[in-house]
C-alpha cells in the first residue's frame, strides 16, 4: 500500500518508536484513547513538513505502520488526533506537533510560543478549556530516526562493588565548562569528559563513578527565559531516550557512548540522575508537547474526582503516571536502552516515591515499579539509588526501599552539618550517621551500602559556602531570595561571606576538611558534589538551578594553594578509604565481640579513653567523642569466597567543641604505638610521626584518624 510518495505496510507494534531496522522504519505509538494518529515528515532541518502519513494498523492499543522507503536521518513527529474534553481526561489536539516519546535524537530547540498550547493562551477564564487550532510545528523539537551501530570495541563496565564506590556528583557542562586544558568548542560537553587531563584528574582524585545532573532532554522554562536565565541543571524532561543536544558538540549520540567507553577504560561508572516523576507539560495551564496529546488519560495522574486537573507528587505540575502498564513499559524501555545501547552502570531517580505509589497515592514498597526493577534480568544488576522522598503525603521514605536499592541519606547530610556546626547533643546520632545508618537500613538483609552519603549535592549550598554562609544568597536567580531552602544548617565561622580573617580562613579550611574526612571514612557510599574537593564556591547561591555561568562552571585556576592542598587532602582520605576494608564493611558494626577474638568490632570512648556508657550518649553538652574500629576479622568478616579480610585497627577522634580538648589513647594489645593518619587541623601531618606518649591534643573543631603500629616480633 502506499500514501502519496510513500510505500506504508502494516508493520508490527512492537518496537515502540520509531526504529529504522536495516531496510526500512516501524513506526509504532501507543495512545489508547487516540482516534486517529500521522506520521508526520520534514525536511532535514526539521523546518518543513513534507508529508503527512496516517498509520494503518491499530493492535492492543498501539498504532503502528512500516515505512521500506525511510532512512536514518528522518526527521518527523506525531499528531494525534481524539477528542478535546478536559473535564473528562482528555486533550487531544491535531494542531499540535507532537514529540515521539521513544525519540533517541531530537533537531531543532523548543520556542516558547502561545501556538504550542493545546488551548487559547490568551484567554482569562479557564483557559485551559478552550480549544486553540494554530500549528505548533514551527517551535517544537523534531524527532529524528537514528542508526543504533556503534563500535564498542572492548568496552567493559568496571563493575565496581557498591562497599568500593565512591559516587562523584558532577555537570556534563559545568565540569568542563572553563577548563584550560579542553578545546573550546568540547567544553561543557560528552567529548570535554574524554579529555586525558580530564579523565587523568578523575582517576587521580580516586572516585569510581560520576553521578551526572540529567543528560535526558530538557527544556528551559518560559519564565526562565524572560530572565534571561537558563534550566542549568536539567531537572524538566522532555523525553526519556535522547540525549540533550546542548551536551553533544557533535550533535551525535556517539558522542555520549564515546565518553562512556572512555570513562569505563579508566575504571569509572557512569550513573545517570533520571527524572521520571514529572514532564515539561506541567499542570493544566501547561504546553502539549509529547505525552498530553498523545493520551493525557493514560500518561499522567489525574485527580480522580476532578480529571481536569492533575496530581502533582512532584512539585512540578504534574506526575507521570506508572500505575499504567503502557507508561511503566516507557520508563522501563528508556532505562534499558540506557543501560544495553549507551552501557552506562546504574541511575539515580529524582523524587522516587512518586514512583512507587499506588492508585489511591499511597507510598508502596512492592509497587510495580519497584518490583519490575529487582527482576528485571538486565536493570537488576546496574546500580539502582533512589532519593528516596516526594512532596506528597508520607512522601519521605528513607529507608523504606526493597533490598537491591541504595538511597539519598539525608539524615546523614544533617546529623554531620549539626555536629560539626557545634550543635548539642548530636554525638548519638553522629555515632548513627558515620556507621552505615543502621538504625535505619539494618533490615531484611540490607548492607551498610544502602546508605548513600552526602554532606552536600547539587541541591544546597556546596562544601566551602557551607563554612562561608550563615544565610542563603539567591538573589541571582530573579525571586527575591524565596526560592531555595531557608535551613541550611550551615555556620559561617563568624563573618558572612568572603574575609581576609586569616583565622577565620583557616577555621573554614579546618571544617571543609572535617566534613571530608567524615563523609570518606564513613560506612556506606560516600558522595562527592563535583568542586567540593577544590574547595569551589557558589557564592552563597543553595539553589543555582537556573545559573548557566560562573556561579556553576568549576574554576580550575592553577597556583591556588587552598585549592591544590583541599585536592590533595580529598585524594589523601580516598586512598586510606580504598587501602582499608574496615571503613567500607559489607556488615554493620554490631559492638560486639567478634567471634573468634576477643576485641569488638567497634568501641565508643569518652576523650578519657573510657568506653562510653548509655547516659553519656545523652548528654547534651557533649560534642567529642572517639571510636576504636578493630581489624580483626574472626568469623565475622569475611570475603564472597569465605575468606577472613583482616585490616589493621583503627582509632578516630573527632572534637566539635569550640576548644581543644586531651585525647587519651586506649590501651591495646600487642601495640607500641598509634601512627597518625590524618588531622584536620594540619592538612600534611608527618607521614611517620608515631605517638608514644598516653594523650593527644586535639585542636578545637578537628578530627584525627591514627592507625594501630603493631609490635615486631623477634625473628
Amino acid at each position: 500500500m502506499s500514501h502519496g510518495s510513500q510505500r506504508i505496510w502494516p508493520g508490527n507494534p512492537f518496537p515502540l518508536g520509531v526504529t529504522w531496522d536495516g531496510r526500512g522504519v516501524n513506526v509504532a505509538l501507543f495512545s489508547e484513547n487516540a482516534e486517529k494518529v500521522a506520521l508526520c515528515l520534514f525536511d532535514r532541518k526539521g523546518i518543513m513538513e513534507k508529508e503527512r502519513v496516517t498509520l494503518p494498523e491499530y493492535t492492543h492499543s498501539i498504532w503502528h505502520g512500516y515505512f521500506p522507503d525511510l532512512r536514518p536521518g528522518q526527521v518527523y513527529g506525531f499528531r494525534v488526533y481524539g477528542p478535546y474534553d478536559p473535564q473528562n481526561g482528555h486533550r487531544f489536539n491535531h494542531h499540535k506537533l507532537l514529540i515521539d516519546p521513544y525519540a533517541r535524537r531530537l533537531v531543532g530547540e523548543l520556542r516558547w510560543h502561545p501556538a504550542l498550547f493545546g488551548f487559547q493562551k490568551e484567554k482569562q477564564e479557564n483557559p485551559d478549556l478552550s480549544f486553540d487550532t494554530r500549528d505548533s510545528a514551527a517551535y517544537v523539537p523534531k524527532s529524528v530516526v537514528v542508526e543504533n551501530a556503534y563500535t564498542w570495541g572492548h568496552d567493559k563496565p568496571p563493575a565496581t562493588s557498591w562497599r568500593d564506590t565512591i559516587i562523584y556528583e558532577t555537570h556534563v557542562r559545568g565540569f568542563t565548562k572553563r577548563h584550560p586544558d579542553v578545546p573550546l568548542k568540547l567544553r561543557g560537553t560528552c567529548a570535554g569528559l574524554t579529555m586525558p587531563e580530564v579523565v587523568r584528574y578523575l582517576k587521580d582524585l580516586g572516585v569510581t563513578a560520576l553521578e551526572l545532573l540529567p543528560v535526558q532532554s530538557f527544556v528551559d522554562e518560559s519564565e526562565l527565559e524572560k530572565k534571561g536565565l537558563r534550566n542549568y541543571w536539567g531537572y524538566n524532561p522532555l523525553v526519556f531516550m535522547a540525549p540533550s543536544s546542548r551536551y553533544l558538540s557533535s550533535g551525535n549520540i556517539r558522542e555520549f557512548k564515546t565518553m562512556v567507553g572512555v570513562l569505563h577504560e579508566a575504571g569509572i561508572e557512569v550513573i545517570l540522575d533520571v527524572v521520571f516523576n514529572h514532564t515539561v507539560e506541567g499542570s493544566q495551564l501547561g504546553p502539549t508537547l509529547c505525552y498530553r496529546g498523545i493520551d493525557n488519560l493514560s500518561y499522567y495522574r489525574l485527580c480522580s474526582d476532578q480529571l481536569r486537573y492533575y496530581e502533582n507528587y512532584s512539585g512540578c505540575g504534574n506526575t507521570l503516571n506508572l500505575e499504567h502498564p503502557n507508561v511503566l513499559q516507557l520508563v522501563l524501555d528508556s532505562l534499558r536502552y540506557w543501560v544495553g545501547e549507551m552501557h552506562v552502570d546504574g541511575f539515580r531517580f529524582d523524587l522516587t516515591s512518586s514512583l512507587a505509589r499506588d492508585r489511591q497515592g499511597a507510598f508502596d514498597g512492592r509497587s510495580g515499579f519497584l518490583d519490575v526493577l529487582r527482576q528485571d534480568p538486565m536493570l537488576s544488576k546496574v546500580k539502582l539509588i533512589a532519593e528516596p522522598w516526594d512532596l506528597g503525603m508520607d512522601g519521605y521514605q528513607l529507608g523504606n526501599y526493597p533490598g537491591g536499592w541504595a538511597e539519598w541519606n539525608d539524615r546523614y547530610r544533617d546529623t554531620v552539618r549539626k555536629f560539626w556546626r557545634g550543635d548539642p547533643g548530636m554525638v548519638g546520632d553522629m555515632a548513627y550517621r558515620i556507621t552505615g545508618s543502621s538504625d535505619l537500613f539494618d533490615h531484611s538483609g540490607r548492607r551498610p551500602w544502602s546508605s548513600v552519603n552526602f554532606v552536600t549535592a547539587h541541591d544546597g549550598f556546596s562544601l566551602r559556602d557551607l563554612v562561608s554562609y550563615n544565610q542563603k544568597h539567591n538573589t541571582a536567580n530573579q525571586e527575591n531570595n524565596n526560592d531555595g531552602c531557608n535551613e541550611n544548617n550551615s555556620w559561617n565561622c563568624g563573618v558572612e561571606g568572603a574575609t581576609e580573617d586569616a583565622e577565620i580562613q583557616t577555621l573554614r579550611q579546618r571544617q571543609m576538611r572535617n566534613f571530608m574526612a567524615t563523609l570518606i571514612l564513613s560506612q556506606g557510599v560516600p558522595m562527592i558534589l563535583s568542586g567540593d574537593e577544590m574547595a569551589f564556591s557558589r557564592e552563597g547561591n543553595n539553589n543555582p538551578y537556573c545559573q548557566d555561568n560562573h556561579i556553576n562552571w568549576l574554576s580550575w585556576e592553577k597556583g591556588n594553594a587552598q585549592r591544590d592542598q583541599m585536592i590533595a587532602f580529598t585524594q589523601r582520605l580516598i586512598e586510606l578509604r580504598r587501602n582499608h576494608k574496615v571503613f567500607r564493611r559489607n556488615r554493620f558494626f554490631s559492638g560486639r565481640t567478634i567471634r573468634g577474638t576477643n576485641s569488638k568490632d567497634i568501641t565508643w570512648l569518652s576523650e578519657k579513653g573510657q568506653e562510653l556508657k548509655d547516659q553519656d550518649w545523652s548528654t547534651a553538652q557533649r560534642r567529642a567523642f572517639c571510636f576504636l574500629i578493630s581489624g580483626k576479622a574472626g568469623q565475622d568478616h569475611l570475603s564472597s569466597i569465605g575468606q577472613p579480610e583482616p585490616d589493621s585497627t583503627f582509632l578516630v577522634m573527632m572534637n566539635a567543641h569550640d576548644k581543644p580538648i586531651t585525647c587519651h589513647f586506649p590501651k591495646a594489645e600487642n601495640a607500641e604505638s598509634w601512627q597518625l593518619l590524618v588531622d584536620t587541623a594540619d592538612p600534611e601531618p608527618e607521614q611517620q610521626h608515631l605517638i608514644s606518649d598516653s594523650r593527644y591534643v586535639l585542636v578545637s573543631r578537628a578530627l584525627a584518624v591514627f592507625i594501630q603500629a603493631q609490635v615486631k616480633e623477634d625473628i
